[in-house]
C-alpha cells in the first residue's frame, strides 16, 4: 500500500465500517452495544495538517460530559473499537476514538497483520500525541466535553500510547492501558517506551496485562512496576495469570470473558476513584 500523501489524506480519510479484514472470522462471542439514546458516528477532528476521522459516541442529552479517549489496536478504529466507545457513552461519557494511522494507510482494508505492521511502524509518536491533543481540544470546544474530567484507555498498540499520553498530558486524570508493550528499542519515530517515562509519571495509570501474553514478557511488566515505585502517580499493574494477549477483544479467539469483565469493572472504578 502506498503511503497516503498529506494533501490526499485530508480529502479521503474515512472510518472503517465493520471489523478489520485481518481479524476475520469474527467470534460468536462478539459484544454489540446499541446506539439508542446516543449520538454516535464518524466525525472529523481538525489537526495541524488537516483533519483526521474519529468515531464519537455521547449521550443524546446533557452537557459537560467526562471525556474518554479510546485508543485503537493495530487494526485501526474498526467495529470493536467503535463498540467500546458506545459502551462508555451508555455510561454517560463522551468517548472518542481518533484514527491515528490514517496518514500512513488504511489498515482496516488489509487482510494480514504482516501487511499492517510496516504501516504502523511509520507512525511517529509525536504525531500521535499531537493528534490526541487536538482530539481533546475538539471534545471540549465542539462536543460538550469537560476538560477537567479527561481519561484515556487503549488496547495493545493503544495500550503503549496510553502510558505515553499520560506522561505527555498531565491534565489527564486517569489512564487504563490494556496489554500495551512496555519495553522496546528506541527509534527516531518511537523514541520512548512506557518504562522510560514510568519514574516521571504523575497521572495514575492502571495497567491490565496477561500472564500468558507471548509478546509482553512478564519480566518487562516487573521492570515497569519497579520503575513506577519511584513515581508520584500511584499507578498499578494487574496481571491475569491465565490470560493471553488481547483478552478483552471479544471478537477474537483470544477473548477471555472472566478477565475482560473484571478488567472493565476495574477500569470504571479507576476512573471514578480519580475523578472522571
Amino acid at each position: 500500500m502506498k503511503e497516503i500523501t498529506r494533501r490526499k489524506f485530508i480529502a479521503t480519510a474515512t472510518l472503517a465500517t465493520g471489523f478489520a479484514l485481518a481479524v476475520q472470522p469474527i467470534s460468536a462471542q462478539v459484544i454489540s452495544t446499541e446506539a439508542k439514546g446516543l449520538v454516535a458516528g464518524a466525525v472529523k477532528i481538525p489537526v495541524k495538517d488537516g483533519e483526521i476521522p474519529a468515531y464519537r459516541a455521547v449521550p443524546a442529552t446533557g452537557e459537560n460530559f467526562p471525556i474518554v479517549l479510546v485508543l485503537q489496536e493495530i487494526f485501526g478504529v474498526h467495529e470493536h473499537i467503535q463498540d467500546v466507545t458506545r459502551r462508555f457513552a451508555q455510561l454517560g461519557y463522551l468517548a472518542i476514538a481518533p484514527e491515528l494511522f490514517v496518514r500512513q494507510g488504511d489498515v482496516s482494508k488489509l487482510s494480514s497483520i504482516d501487511e499492517i505492521r510496516p504501516i504502523v511502524a511509520k507512525v511517529p509518536d509525536a504525531q500521535v500525541l499531537s493528534d490526541l491533543d487536538a482530539t481533546v481540544n475538539w471534545a471540549v470546544k465542539s462536543a460538550k466535553g469537560n476538560a477537567d474530567k479527561l481519561a484515556v484507555t487503549g488496547f495493545c498498540w493503544g495500550g503503549r500510547i496510553t502510558w505515553l499520553y499520560a506522561a505527555h498530558n498531565p491534565k489527564v486524570k486517569a489512564g487504563v492501558a490494556w496489554y500495551g508493550r512496555l519495553v522496546g528499542d528506541a527509534t527516531e519515530l518511537q523514541p520512548q517506551y512506557p518504562v522510560d517515562i514510568a519514574s516521571k509519571l504523575t497521572v495514575p495509570v492502571l495497567g491490565l496485562y496477561g500472564g500468558k501474553d507471548t509478546g509482553i514478557p512478564l519480566d518487562t511488566v516487573e521492570q515497569m512496576r519497579d520503575r513506577l515505585k519511584s513515581s508520584s502517580s500511584k499507578s498499578e499493574i494487574i496481571v491475569y495469570p491465565d490470560a493471553p494477549h488481547a483478552f478483552f477483544a471479544d471478537y477474537r479467539p483470544s477473548y477471555r470473558e472472566k478477565e475482560a469483565k473484571d478488567g472493565w469493572k476495574r477500569l470504571l472504578a479507576w476512573f471514578k476513584e480519580n475523578g472522571v
